[in-house]
């Protein structure tokens, strides 16, 4: 590991709980180990790690992120979403490919949401041009895939944008209505309807004019 990656996961070996461990794991109930680390350790981790090394390049970011997202531990993963956070305007359209693969072997929401509504969306919010079109593709091929976590990732990523106060809000009526298609076809539309519950509940005190067509309803 680097030295980035080490003093991640010492210092969030440190901050573990056995209690917190177990209470997390009959939570969540995946196949994904627990250190116990509380979530304001984990930034608060991450953040240290970012003073220690301040000139990190996007490559060193991204590198860091898969070293810390290797070993299928809760809250290594955890860390490196909010270092992808941190430092998402560093990333590029190429690096969607490593975060399709993130997407997919999450499988709890608590990872898929944070990756697609504070680094997916704001990624590819910051695109332009060409980049953003493929970028908007990748995006559109996960909406009607066969894998509920990656249509769950494409449909919570422009949370940000719309919680803004911006976003397009159509756009997602019409991207919520294609899923909602793709998850019957494979019956797993639960999964999109929470997706959607999520952004409403969101969006409720700060935009309820945003309803849905009864016919998406």
């Amino acid at each position: 590991m680097s030295e980035a990656a080490e003093f991640i996961d010492e210092t969030l070996q440190r901050e573990s709980s056995w209690l917190r461990a177990e209470e997390t794991e009959a939570r969540l109930g995946t196949d994904l180990r627990f250190y116990g680390s509380s979530v304001g350790a984990i930034r608060g981790t991450v953040r240290d790690a970012l003073r220690r090394h301040p000139d990190l390049t996007h490559d060193d970011i991204t590198m860091l992120s898969s070293e810390l997202w290797e070993l299928p531990v809760y809250e290594r993963r955890l860390a490196a979403v909010v270092l992808l956070q941190s430092k998402v305007r560093l990333l590029n359209n190429t690096d969607l490919t490593r975060l399709e693969g993130f997407v997919r072997e999450s499988r709890v929401r608590e990872l898929v949401d944070p990756l697609a509504a504070d680094v997916i969306g704001p990624l590819i919010a910051g695109l332009e041009g060409q980049a953003k079109a493929r970028a908007e593709g990748v995006r559109q091929r996960w909406l009607t895939g066969s894998d509920k976590w990656l249509r769950r990732a494409a449909l919570m990523s422009p949370l940000a944008g719309l919680r803004s106060g911006g976003g397009d809000w159509d756009a997602f009526v019409k991207d919520t209505s294609s899923a909602l298609d793709a998850a019957r076809d494979r019956e797993d539309e639960a999964e999109v309807r929470d997706a959607v519950s999520t952004i409403l509940a969101e969006l409720a005190k700060r935009r309820p004019e945003l309803q849905f067509p009864p016919s998406v309803a």
